[in-house]
């Protein structure tokens, strides 16, 4: 094992040189991912920093798993108590932690009553670590409420998703999704989800069955293309649930804890789920931390001793990380902020769309925002503001996605619009 040099340096980690470390990823990494020529040697706030100290804007906010910021000191704080005082080690799960246990109170009653109309039982919470894993819990629930409360024979129930959806890569979750790379050469793939066009309403309607236990949906498509669905939807598929009984799970991991402007994005229509998804964002982006969310009946329903488990879901400092993470969002009023700057925001952007020849289209709610280029290339026009020191990236080839942390101020805005600008009016 090669020892490292110079750990605590000026430039980060350590003191390799960038050319060493994209030679690193080269030969020992595996080709997944399509990246940037930028190493980034330090994060804090909105702002990460390379090796010659140069800062650039973070407008992605990996995916919504940054809101409060990099290193939010309040976040960062609570995690290096836990490690100094020796109350961060994972454990065996044949003991308790109290940070579990305070973690899983405090992030049941974030959420409102899910799934009421099974009664007023309170909320109960099953955590993981990647966003992903909760996903699988949420199909597992939906499978065994189909199984348990509906009678359908075990290996017929079937989940209702969405084109152009976006929940993960473990096999089961790209078994249902519509993009061919994520699932070309992998199978067998897994049966069980019936995928309909996202927002029409109809289409759900016909794909209903005997069979059919669930409704997993994006309130807003974030990878699918920054897409909101049509006024009505959500609230739609929630009066569907209710006359088929079926459970509706709404995958907040990138659209929840603020994002679009409201605690859940499912808020926006007035409507609550029977399950909820959160991830990246439930521990400040510190610590990997996701969890599905559902009542209380349900839960206990669904899931016995030894029917699921992880070693490090819900382990002590990732919970740490979560009940600060949590109180930063109540204190800093996170989902106000999003509110209110990402309007501003918004209308600055249209303002530009006006003039410039490249853009189609401009959505979003909150600090969730895509600009739709005509030419469908948007990863050229990512590029060119990268040398202008925005980090962003293009959303289903066609749409740069505008997320950045909740805690942007108007100084960085005004950066972020100029920078816009230059490229969007050239």
């Amino acid at each position: 094992m090669t020892a490292l040099r110079k750990i605590y340096s000026f430039n980060g980690f350590s003191n390799e040189d960038d050319k060493t470390i994209f030679n690193l990823e080269e030969d020992y990494g595996a080709h997944h991912y399509e990246r940037i020529n930028l190493v980034v040697r330090q994060a804090k706030g909105c702002w990460l920093t390379d090796e010659k100290g140069n800062n650039y804007l973070d407008c992605l906010a990996a995916y919504s798993a940054a809101n409060p910021g990099h290193h939010h000191p309040t976040i960062t704080g609570a995690v290096m108590d836990a490690l100094m005082g020796n109350y961060a080690s994972v454990l065996s799960n044949v003991v308790y932690t109290d940070p579990l246990g305070i973690f899983l109170s405090e992030v049941s009653q974030f959420a409102p009553q899910m799934a009421p109309r099974f009664g007023n039982h309170g909320n109960k919470v099953l955590p993981k670590n990647g966003g992903v894993e909760s996903v699988d819990t949420a199909i597992k629930a939906m499978r065994y409420f189909g199984y348990k409360h509906k009678l359908i024979e075990d290996g017929k129930q079937e989940i209702i998703v969405f084109d152009s959806n976006f929940h993960g890569r473990t096999i089961s979750v790209v078994s249902f999704s519509t993009s061919r790379k994520y699932k070309e050469g992998f199978g067998p793939l897994t049966p069980g989800f019936v995928s309909v066009e996202f927002g029409n309403l109809e289409a759900v309607k016909n794909a209903v069955n005997k069979n059919t236990c669930g409704i997993l949906v994006e309130p807003m498509q974030g990878e699918g293309g920054m897409k909101i669905p049509p006024k009505g939807f959500l609230k739609g598929l929630r009066e569907l649930c209710d006359s088929h009984d079926l459970m509706l799970v709404c995958d907040e991991i990138q659209v929840g804890m603020g994002r679009t402007g409201r605690k859940f994005c499912f808020e926006h229509e007035e409507i609550v789920p029977d399950g909820v998804i959160l991830g990246k964002a439930l521990s400040g982006g510190l610590i990997p931390l996701s969890v599905f969310i559902t009542n209380a009946k349900l839960m206990d329903m669904i899931f016995s001793k030894g029917s699921e488990g992880s070693t490090f879901g819900g382990y002590p400092l990732a919970c740490v990380a979560g009940i600060a993470a949590l109180r930063v969002f109540e204190e800093e009023n996170l989902a106000e902020q999003a509110a209110r700057k990402g309007k501003v925001l918004k209308e600055r952007i249209e303002k530009i769309a006006e003039k410039s020849p490249h853009v189609k289209e401009v959505r979003g709610q909150g600090l969730f925002i895509g600009i739709e280029m005509n030419n469908g290339k948007a990863m050229e026009f990512c590029q060119k503001l990268l040398k202008l020191g925005l980090i962003v990236n293009d959303s289903h080839g066609h749409t740069i996605r505008i997320s950045p942390p909740l805690v942007i101020n108007e100084q960085e805005m005004d950066f972020m619009i100029e920078q816009l600008e230059k490229v969007l009016l050239d």
